[in-house]
């Protein structure tokens, strides 16, 4: 048995990751590297209840919203970015199956016959004869030191990475639509909170106009009245774009035609409430859920079996040659032993010159190997990531509604004793504009910010690896993640 095939020590801001090799006898020494990380959250809740994966895998129907389920279940079922995932997980199968048929003799059959007549001008004697002949080929390049095996380990491991993949796609998409989704609903959200305004407005400027016939006040007052109510109106068309837009961005990902999910879009709905507490787990929990970091595993030993391939590339080959040849006369004694014939060659070949060529490619691979481990710890430091931005994201939000709440209430009442004062007179228009403005402006901070929580509680499904329907497979390895508080 070799020594152990790759272990590479990596310290990057205080997280080791060690990743050791595979033996090119087939049997897996696994990725048991230690993967320093915190032992719990460091934003948010700091919550280390255990992370209900079967709830993750269908996480938005917490949202209670029967519009986003439909919508998202015509996604998974449709979308082209799932449907392709899908079918290389098909190709990759069949590349596995090439490389495993490469472990197996080859057999070739060939047959022949032919006839010939001939006729003596002389004698005008008729003569004629037949000939058949049958063959069978076997090749065999007998797998010596376990070369083709690991080809086939790191083929299985390419399908292993299309499989992770395939629910990696099925997170991102989920996560894309719900999004999309908030977004149509906050900008419907904002549309309504606009013309509830201008219609507070309007009575406004027909108050304005009376009280400029009656000599109240002057002209100038009736153009500022009318001015703020056509800021109101402005915003319209562009609230209204972004509904458009995003309707066609939800259709765009279900794999429909723009206008295919209007049925189900066109009534407005409010911006969906996420739930008021999720349970994250620990960060370990969420990287082994990940299908990007699972995916970046397979990727990793895939790359160690390659090495071992060009390692093994140095040794010798033995390749076995079979032929079985019948020949007869008569069709029906093809198969008698008489017309029998059978040879087997066997030869051994190994690279004695290739000016480099196989040391190159050791190193070729070695330098992949050593990319892939790196891309690994990218994957698992841009999920902790993405848990922690998630995490803090909601809380601040929270916080940021909590405050807008008083204020709204406040700015409200506000509202409505300038306008009671401006109708008797003892407020100039300025100061029951002003109060308008300031209760549009908070009203709309107010759906901004509900969206942006609704958003950020999607990212954070997303980072603890959620929205994937089906269970991953029992691996022949594990990959260990030791918690270290650091």
């Amino acid at each position: 048995m070799m020594n152990r095939f790759r272990s590479c020590l990596l310290q990057i801001a205080g997280i080791t990751l060690t990743m050791p090799g595979c033996s090119p006898n087939g049997e897996r020494n696994g990725l048991s590297g230690d993967l320093v990380i915190p032992a719990r959250w460091q934003q948010g809740s700091g919550s280390t209840t255990a992370a209900d994966h079967a709830s993750l895998a269908t996480w938005w129907r917490q949202f209670h919203d029967p519009v986003l389920n439909e919508v998202i279940t015509i996604s998974l079922r449709s979308s082209t970015d799932v449907r392709t995932a899908l079918s290389r997980i098909a190709e990759y199968r069949a590349r596995r199956g090439v490389e495993k048929a490469s472990l197996f003799p080859q057999l070739t059959a060939n047959g022949s016959g032919s006839t010939q007549r001939s006729r003596n001008s002389e004698t005008q004697v008729n003569a004629s004869g037949e000939s058949f002949q049958a063959s069978m080929d076997a090749s065999w390049q007998t797998d010596l030191f376990g070369r083709q095996r690991q080809i086939v380990r790191a083929a299985a491991e390419d399908l292993g990475k299309a499989e992770e993949d395939f629910y990696g796609a099925q997170v991102s998409l989920v996560a894309e639509v719900a999004s999309a989704y908030v977004k149509l609903r906050s900008a419907e959200a904002e549309l309504g909170v606009v013309q509830r305004n201008i219609a507070t407005r309007s009575e406004t400027v027909q108050l304005t106009r009376w009280r400029e016939q009656s000599g109240s006040v002057s002209s100038l007052d009736t153009q500022q009245s009318i001015s703020i109510l056509e800021q109101a109106r402005a915003s319209i068309p562009d609230l209204q774009l972004t509904v458009d837009q995003t309707r066609n961005q939800l259709a765009r990902l279900s794999g429909s035609a723009p206008g295919a999910l209007d049925f189900l879009l066109k009534k407005p709905q409010p911006v969906p409430k996420p739930p008021s507490r999720i349970a994250v787990g620990i960060p370990a929990e969420a990287l082994r859920h990940r299908p990007d970091v699972r995916a970046a595993e397979h990727k990793v030993v895939a790359a160690l079996a390659r090495k071992n391939v060009a390692q093994l590339a140095r040794l010798p080959s033995l390749s076995l040659n079979g032929t079985l040849d019948l020949e007869s006369t008569r069709a029906g004694r093809l198969f008698s032993a008489e017309g029998t014939a059978a040879s087997l060659i066997g030869s051994l070949t190994a690279p004695i010159f290739d000016a480099g060529r196989i040391r190159n490619n050791i190193v070729i691979q070695t330098e992949l190997g050593t990319q892939s481990i790196i891309a690994y710890e990218a994957v698992v430091l841009t999920a902790l990531s993405e848990g922690e931005n998630a995490l803090v994201a909601i809380q601040r939000y929270s916080e940021k509604m909590g405050v807008l709440a008083t204020a709204i209430a406040a700015a409200r009442e506000a509202a409505n004793l300038a306008s009671i004062q401006y109708e008797a007179g003892q407020v100039s228009l300025l100061i029951n504009l002003d109060a308008q403005r300031t209760l549009l402006s908070l009203e709309q901070q107010n759906v901004t910010a509900t969206a942006s929580r609704a958003s950020a509680c999607i990212q954070l499904y997303k980072a603890l690896g959620g929205g994937w329907s089906h269970q991953p497979k029992v691996r022949s390895w594990n990959c260990r993640i030791s918690l270290k508080a650091l």
